[in-house]
């Protein structure tokens, strides 16, 4: 399934020509191209569906909706279990962190 969801624009820049902006979904960043709301700024929320911003959203409404979503596990369905991510990116199958400090080791 693939949901609309609101996320926290972190950063802009144009690459390429294209506007795209690092965006927080409630502790899952990825990139998303602005090209449909090219006066979004940092700090602003929107809601991003397939890696666009389409939408401007107040704060509010994004935090009500972000909360719902985690308590659904909708967040964990849209974007995958971040632990399994690094693990995938570190290559060795599960991630490596030191339990005590609560840190993953890169």
């Amino acid at each position: 399934m693939c949901l609309a969801v609101p996320g926290r624009v972190l950063g802009v820049e144009e690459r390429d020509g294209t506007r795209m902006a690092t965006v927080d979904f409630g502790g899952v960043v990825k990139e998303v191209c602005l090209e449909y709301l090219p006066d979004l700024k940092v700090g602003e929320y929107a809601i991003v569906h397939v890696g666009f911003a389409l939408q401007r959203l107040d704060e509010e409404s994004a935090r009500r909706t972000l909360e719902l979503f985690e308590n659904l596990g909708m967040l964990q369905e849209e974007f995958g279990d971040p632990w399994e991510q690094a693990a995938a990116e570190n290559g060795s199958g599960r991630p490596s962190h030191d339990v005590a400090a609560g840190e993953v080791q890169r």
